[in-house]
């Protein structure tokens, strides 16, 4: 199964430069965040295949009105193609305004509401956010921490991937596109990365 995860940035490939066709190996897009509607729906137009997204700290307007043709992950699981997906967006609230920012006991109470379905479907395969996990990708800096409770979750059900976007690959040189925290593979989404399914971590 091919996906393609982006967050942030339109992805001039996808975009600027698009040409019809290009969309047509991907059997998922996910997006983590960030990203305009309008975005989100041409690419679920030009696709043949399912868009599921997170919000990002900037996203507070697809609340009310959402991309049409696309299905939000928000404090659910989706099952697409045999895999479960988990989706958590938003970020480390450093404001005081913002629907889609969240301090770390907030963000904690999102996850164990989840607990029901988390038991019902079995566990999960991919975690979708727009923060990254606390000391994985994240920097010291409120704007741009990462939650302790995502680290808790992941080392709770052990997904094959947990994807997030926050984290500007612009930001610095040796920021890393996919690494890993204990078995699960973690994929920042800027811009765009593509996963395949079938490759090991060790593989990209």
């Amino acid at each position: 199964m091919k996906i393609l995860t982006i967050a942030d940035d339109p992805s001039p490939v996808y975009y600027d430069y698009y040409r019809p066709g290009k969309l047509d190996e991907f059997d998922l897009i996910i997006s983590c965040g960030d990203l305009s509607r309008h975005y989100l729906e041409f690419l679920v137009t030009m696709a043949h295949c399912p868009l599921v997204y997170v919000r990002g700290n900037h996203d507070d307007a697809l609340i009310q009105d959402p991309p049409e043709g696309c299905e939000c992950l928000e404090d659910t699981i989706l099952t697409v193609n045999g895999l479960r997906i988990l989706g958590l967006g938003g970020s480390y609230r450093y404001k005081k305004t913002g629907q889609s920012m969240y301090t770390e006991a907030q963000m904690e109470r999102r996850v164990r509401k989840l607990w029901w379905k988390l038991r019902k479907a079995g566990g999960v395969d991919i975690i979708v956010s727009h923060a990254p996990i606390r000391g994985v990708n994240d920097f010291d800096t409120v704007t741009h921490r990462g939650f302790e409770c995502f680290r808790e979750l992941v080392e709770k059900y052990e997904p094959k991937y947990f994807i997030h976007g926050h984290i500007h690959r612009s930001y610095g040189v040796n920021i890393p596109q996919i690494s890993r925290y204990r078995t699960t593979a973690v994929v920042n989404a800027y811009d765009h990365f593509i996963i395949d399914t079938d490759k090991r971590i060790e593989d990209y």
